[in-house]
Formats: C-alpha cells, structure tokens, sequence
C-alpha cells in the first residue's frame, strides 16, 4: 500500500463536542499505518482548538496539548481559519497588533490562516477528511 497525504477538517468545539477527539485518534492512527497528515484546519467552532486558555479538568484528556505534540512530533500544520477564529475569540500575535488588542491567545504551534490554505490543500492532498 502506497502511504497517503491527508487534511483533517475538524469544525466542532475542543470541549463539548466528539468530533475534535475522533479527528485527533484519526490522526494517530493513520499515521501509525504509515500516511503523512500535512495538515489539519480548524474551522466554524473548531478554532477553539488553538485557544491557549483552555484548561482542562485533572482527569480530562488535554486535546489542545495533544494537537501541540503531535504536530510538532510529526511536522504536522495546525490552521484556524483566521475569520471564525476571529468571530470567537481566539487571535493570534499578528492580529492583536492588526486589531489593536491587548493580548493573543492562540496556542502555540497553531498558525492563522484563511479558506485559500484549506482550498490549496483540497487541491494537493490525497484525501481531506472533516470531522
């Protein structure tokens, strides 16, 4: 079997919904069967999963730092989608600068990005799977 390119969509919420946690085991194991997940782009209430202010419960599964971990272990981009980011909440550096804010709070190792980076990786990966 020749090994795949992959992008994971991931639109729901890094707590309360399932479809984050089922894209992170997705993940994990079609890279433990050999593919390469270039990307994964969070999008609608999705971007929550960059927001570097969630903390879990002691006894909860920290997805946010599992996302971190992974990508940084296997070179993986993480991407909010820049304007639902915005509309929730969740900003980077450059756009605090860009907006006149405060502050940041976007996880490290998560990047901003528009629907261009999601439409280019439709484009170039083998599969796009959203969750």
């Amino acid at each position: 079997m020749n090994p795949l390119t992959y992008t994971l969509v991931v639109n729901g919420s890094v707590y309360g919904d399932q479809s984050p946690r089922t894209a992170y085991q997705f993940a994990v194991s079609l890279i433990n069967q050999g593919h390469q997940l270039v990307s994964v782009f969070f999008y609608q209430n999705g971007v929550t999963n960059g927001c570097s202010l969630t903390v879990p419960a002691n006894d909860e599964f920290d997805l946010v730092k599992a996302w971190q971990v992974l990508a940084q272990k296997h070179n993986i981009r993480l991407e909010t989608c820049v304007a639902a980011a915005l509309r929730r909440g969740v900003v980077s550096q450059d756009e605090a600068n860009q907006h006149n804010l405060m502050q940041n709070n976007l996880a490290q190792g998560f990047e901003q990005a528009g629907l261009g980076s999601l439409a280019e990786a439709m484009l170039t990966q083998d599969r796009v799977v959203q969750f």
